[in-house]
């Protein structure tokens, strides 16, 4: 299993790496408040929304640059580790002076010119899978990733489109111990897309690290009835608080053996 190491964030080590913050970044308040919130209760990395790919065209779509400075002051005040997707090959050089992490969605890990581009930088990135690709089609989009020099990838499983409509999506646990197999790379679970609803997303995030996920990436909101994007999946600063001491409880178990 291969290792990404940023600063004193290992990931893919024994520590179980938890990213959190909102789907998408609202104000520098909002950020503030909720990345101090998430360090407090044990997050090393912010995750927050510059730019936001909508299945509507009316939705909001992110702040842009602006979003992007307020990363940068989340990251210079707190420092955290700060991760947020790039859609458009031509933004990879500007959000490179921003985020500690490239995240490519899952409307985007078969988007070639982009995988090409971040592959060409030194930055880890976190590759989401698409909402209905395969395993190996999954592994052989990021290739066009590696097959430029970096190796620093980050899986994620994210879930996938099904038949069932009470939940968003579907969370594949199976994908999660099937690519720790199937690759070197870290693999982290997503809880919060994986399921869509508030009140699933504590037993998904556990239901991931009994499986062996390297990391998890949550989302967390300090007042999701008000989110401008993604709020029923989101958790208040208390939840999100409370599932922490939870997680850490259960990666200290003889079963898992890990940290938090």
């Amino acid at each position: 299993m291969s290792v990404i190491k940023i600063g004193n964030v290992e990931i893919g080590g024994n520590r179980v790496i938890v990213a959190a913050g909102p789907c998408a970044i609202e104000s520098e308040e909002q950020a503030l408040t909720i990345a101090k919130s998430v360090q407090k209760s044990g997050a090393l990395i912010f995750r927050g929304g510059a730019y936001k790919p909508r299945t509507k065209r009316s939705s909001f779509q992110g702040l842009g640059e602006k979003g992007l400075e307020i990363l940068e002051t989340v990251k210079r005040e707190t420092g955290l580790l700060v991760i947020t997707e790039v859609m458009d090959p031509r933004d990879v050089e500007k959000i490179y002076r921003f985020t500690d992490f490239f995240q490519i969605g899952s409307r985007s890990f078969q988007n070639f010119p982009l995988l090409i581009e971040v592959g060409k930088t030194n930055k880890p990135i976190m590759v989401k899978r698409g909402m209905g690709a395969k395993l190996d089609i999954y592994l052989s989009a990021v290739e066009y990733i590696t097959a430029e020099g970096n190796e620093k990838v980050i899986l994620c499983e994210r879930g996938i489109n099904a038949l069932e409509t009470y939940s968003k999506n579907t969370l594949d646990v199976n994908a999660i111990m099937a690519l720790k197999t199937l690759s070197t790379f870290p693999v982290f679970g997503d809880p919060s897309h994986g399921t869509g609803r508030n009140d699933m997303v504590g037993r998904a995030a556990k239901a991931c690290l009994v499986v062996g996920a390297d990391g998890l990436l949550i989302e967390v909101h300090n007042n999701p009835s008000e989110a401008l994007c993604d709020g029923d999946q989101a958790l208040t600063l208390r939840q999100f608080d409370e599932l922490m001491t939870e997680l850490k409880e259960l990666a200290q178990t003889k079963a898992i053996g890990r940290s938090i």
